[in-house]
């Protein structure tokens, strides 16, 4: 007596192939992107510096002086906005490795 025989039993193994072929051709799934702070204008553009005319007298001295410490205030400024920028977002990212790896909630810093 034979044994019968189911048609689609020759097309399990090509059907699996082409199965797995086809996902062969794309492109593993990337991880979501770690969040990114835009650092202020102020903080990116250069610290302007007064100068001195070419015969300088004795008044444009004092004002370049005056003139040069509040420019040096002012970068200064602009400077600990970019560092407080760049923990602020080191932090962040820290926070997100962690609730990505399961390791902790997004609440505690």
């Amino acid at each position: 007596m034979l044994m019968p025989t189911f048609p689609w039993r020759r097309a399990g193994p090509p059907v699996c192939a082409l199965m797995i072929a086809s996902c062969a051709g794309y492109p593993p799934p990337s991880a979501p992107a770690p969040p990114r702070l835009t650092l202020p204008e102020v903080a990116t553009t250069p610290c302007p510096l007064a100068r001195l005319p070419d015969s300088p007298t004795e008044a444009d001295l004092e004002v370049a002086y005056m003139q040069r410490g509040g420019d040096l205030v002012a970068c200064d400024a602009a400077r600990q906005l970019a560092v407080d920028t760049l923990v602020a977002e080191r932090a962040l990212q820290d926070r997100w490795r962690k609730v990505r790896d399961g390791r902790g909630d997004a609440k505690t810093p």
